[in-house]
């Protein structure tokens, strides 16, 4: 026999019904299978019902298990590995319309299992196994069974007709190299090496799948796990033949001279695509040297580093290895990296969400049987080159130099081709079970003279490896999805800020508009108050030019402030009430003076000075209070003549203060209060001869006014004279009449004296 056939059913189909028992958990229902045999009980499948109902299967309503039991050994047939898939299903316990007493739950939980002895039909079994059991739970009625013994009788014609159809049905290797990338081949060659892999995963479906998955991609290795439910079974090594022949038209003499399957899962291994807590004592037994096993369970994280060296998380995608040698072991080369990367690459730009596990171009580049060409291409080369590579080492450290070194100048080869699988790598293989059996099975055959010895993707790195590579991490982190929904939020924000904008910036210039306005309004209000003021200012007295300061005649900013407003009806009587009260004050004392205007000239005509130009003498009175009241009033006209454009009811009341000051200089002259004391200290000053002894007149014309200055001698000898009266001359400056003029002028009186008086009499007392 030139290949190693696979082992003949010997094992019909079982069909088994699993149920949850609220008081005993999950145990065995119902048994089809053979007339007159029970399987689970001859064969010890006590595990059987926690591999069919896996944890958390509760919270699906379908949920799907693959796991392996050991059959015994019989007087018919070898111990050997049986392969079980379940289908587990949820129903309430209302809608039964026959509810057993022992149903005290609200639900209901069972699981339909099929037992057979290949492996190779997990989807075809999958798809039968779903509607089957949808349809029994659909009758709500699970005392009824007929339909489950009719489908195992299916099964049994099934299996046997469909020899030729595809096998790989159901396992999904785009789905594993989409998710994994690059690991996948991590993974790929970490199998060869038969380390303890454990597979971590919530759903147990797609946890059971990716172990398929994997396994499939050894050519014809899921044809022979007949060994892989328990580490003590050995069968395969031992009875498998070398091939002596080749017929390089078939393709399985070709695999098999080539040395495959390699046995992955031979004695001290095992394989469990789900394996529940009641057989770690077996995962942790001394006999168990590797396995592949996946668990949903997460207490077996907490101790990952006892029950695995390659933990893979399919929650996370995420694989982690715990041994330091085997991390290095399992480095991709740079060949290595480039041959996966581009197989990655094909698989994405033919990826269809709506069809995982076909291309979108429906062609044969990125399809499940193309995905398994090239990691058959990549197996062949590997052992190729490692039986170049055994070749060149034995030829350095001894053997048979001479036949060594013919065959290998025979081939043209350059180098040691397995450098490009990393050499490490090769070394941890040399220690595996597998390769011994590889090595066995073609010691004699020279696999590099049928398959060339050389990497798929050899070579160093070059530019395109570095593009590749940076584009599939780019792609790995999504970017053109975040770009694209980032662009998108930004559109949304901006869009939503030029609304924003638009209106702060309508309601900015509304603002301003209706600032404009009233600032408008506010304007005129004020010229037309600003013009009421200055009618009444014109009505009220006549326009009058005030001094005007350095800050205001050099344009400065003081210039151009506005005075204060004031209320104009308020200030408008109170210059009525002012000018009624100084009009009377004026009359009466308008008449008094011409009264004594007149006595002052009769005297003055009837006793006329003899000596005018005579000065007074040394004991002249002095009059120090009007001397210093003329010199305080000077100083206080001016600054009442810049104010009186401000306030005019202010200088109106100074002004009839002033005029109160000079009657009672009259009064006291009248009633002869100024006297003369000749030994006087104030003597020195003395005042000068007034006009009226010289027969001047007593008043000017406005026309002809003249700045009279009040004469101080500082001789002694040259002192102002007095008339016969005994009376001298004060005399009244300029500024003095004039503003006496004008006061009278503001006040308005019709009874104002025409002319203005230049000089007072002042009585001298005799000594």
């Amino acid at each position: 026999m030139t290949f190693p056939m696979a082992i003949p059913h010997k094992q019909d189909p079982i069909v088994l019904v699993i149920d949850f028992h609220h008081a005993r958990g999950p145990e065995i229902e119902h048994c089809i299978g053979d007339e007159g045999t029970n399987p689970a009980i001859d064969n010890d499948w006590s595990l059987l019902p926690f591999m069919a109902l896996s944890d958390g299967a509760h919270l699906s309503t379908e949920e799907f298990s693959y796991f392996t039991l050991r059959r015994k050994e019989t007087s018919e047939s070898p111990a050997t590995s049986l392969f079980g898939i379940a289908c587990s299903r949820q129903l309430d316990a209302k809608l039964l319309t026959y509810r057993p007493p022992d149903v005290t739950r609200s639900t209901v939980q069972k699981a339909v299992v099929v037992v057979t002895d290949s492996p190779q039909r997990v989807g075809q079994l999958r798809e039968k196994l779903s509607v089957v059991t949808s349809a029994w739970f659909a009758q709500r009625d699970f005392s009824d069974i007929d339909i489950l013994k009719k489908f195992r009788e299916g099964l049994v014609i099934s299996l046997l007709n469909d020899a030729s159809k595809d096998q790989n049905l159901g396992l999904s290797l785009r789905e594993m190299i989409h998710e994994f990338k690059y690991q996948t081949l991590v993974l790929f060659k970490g199998l060869l090496l038969q380390p303890k892999m454990l597979f971590f995963g919530t759903r147990c479906e797609r946890l059971c799948m990716i172990q398929f998955s994997l396994i499939s991609l050894i050519p014809g290795l899921i044809n022979h796990l007949q060994d892989c439910a328990d580490p003590a079974f050995d069968n395969y090594a031992q009875n498998v033949e070398k091939p002596t022949s080749l017929k390089t038209s078939d393709r399985g003499s070709l695999l098999a001279y080539m040395g495959l399957p390699l046995q992955i899962f031979g004695k001290g291994s095992m394989f469990g695509p789900y394996t529940p807590l009641q057989q770690l004592d077996l995962l942790a037994d001394d006999g168990t040297k590797s396995y592949v096993v996946g668990s949903t369970n997460s207490l077996l994280l907490q101790q990952k580093d006892r029950y695995s060296d390659i933990l893979i998380n399919l929650d996370e995608d995420s694989i982690s290895i715990s041994n330091p040698s085997l991390q290095r072991a399992l480095a991709l080369s740079v060949a290595d990296r480039r041959w996966i990367d581009v197989l990655t690459q094909i698989v994405n730009e033919t990826w269809d969400d709506a069809h995982p596990s076909r291309p979108k171009t429906l062609g044969f580049m990125g399809s499940e049987e193309f995905i398994r060409l090239q990691f058959e291409e990549y197996l062949l080369a590997l052992l190729s080159s490692m039986k170049y590579h055994e070749q060149i080492t034995s030829h350095t450290s001894g053997g048979s130099p001479n036949r060594n070194r013919v065959q290998s100048q025979n081939f043209n080869i350059e180098g040691d081709p397995a450098i490009d699988f990393n050499i490490e790598f090769l070394t941890h293989w040399q220690k595996s079970s597998n390769y011994a059996l590889f090595s066995r099975l073609t010691s004699d055959a020279l696999l590099f003279s049928i398959t060339e010895p050389r990497h798929p993707s050899a070579g160093g790195l070059t530019m395109e490896d570095i593009q590749r590579r940076l584009s599939q991490q780019v792609a790995d982190l999504h970017l053109d999805e975040r770009v694209r929904e980032s662009r998108e939020a930004i559109g949304r924000q901006l869009a939503t800020g030029q609304k924003k904008v638009s209106a702060a910036f309508n309601s900015f210039w509304s603002d301003i508009e209706s600032m404009r306005e009233a600032q408008r309004k506010r304007n005129e209000e004020k010229a037309a108050i600003q013009s009421q003021r200055t009618s009444i200012d014109s009505s009220v007295c006549p326009p009058q030019v005030a001094p005007q300061s350095p800050s205001e005649t050099s344009g400065g900013w003081f210039a151009s402030r506005q005075r204060p407003s004031i209320d104009v009806s308020q200030a408008q009587a109170s210059v009525n009430v002012a000018s009624q009260k100084a009009s009377a004050y004026f009359s009466s004392w308008g008449s008094w003076a011409s009264e004594k205007r007149k006595e002052w000239q009769e005297k003055r005509s009837q006793s006329p000075n003899p000596n005018p130009a005579n000065s007074a003498s040394p004991s002249s009175p002095i009059l120090p209070v009007v001397s210093e009241a003329v010199e305080s009033d000077r100083g206080r006209r001016r600054s009442m003549q810049q104010r009186r454009s401000e306030d005019n009811s202010e200088g109106l009341s100074r002004s009839l203060s002033r005029r109160k000051r000079w009657s009672n200089m009259l009064l006291r002259r009248e009633s002869g209060e100024f006297k003369r004391d000749d030994g006087s200290e104030g003597s020195d000053m003395q005042y000068s001869k007034s006009p009226l002894s010289h027969g001047s007149p007593a008043y000017e014309p406005a026309s002809e006014q003249v700045e009279s200055e009040v004469l101080f001698s500082n001789n002694e000898n040259e002192k102002p004279g007095a008339d016969e009266d005994g009376f001298t001359a004060v005399t009244l400056t300029s500024n003095d009449e004039a503003q006496f003029n004008t006061e009278k002028t503001q006040a308005h009186s019709p009874d104002t004296l025409d002319d203005s008086t230049t000089a007072l009499p002042v009585k001298e007392t005799k000594s």
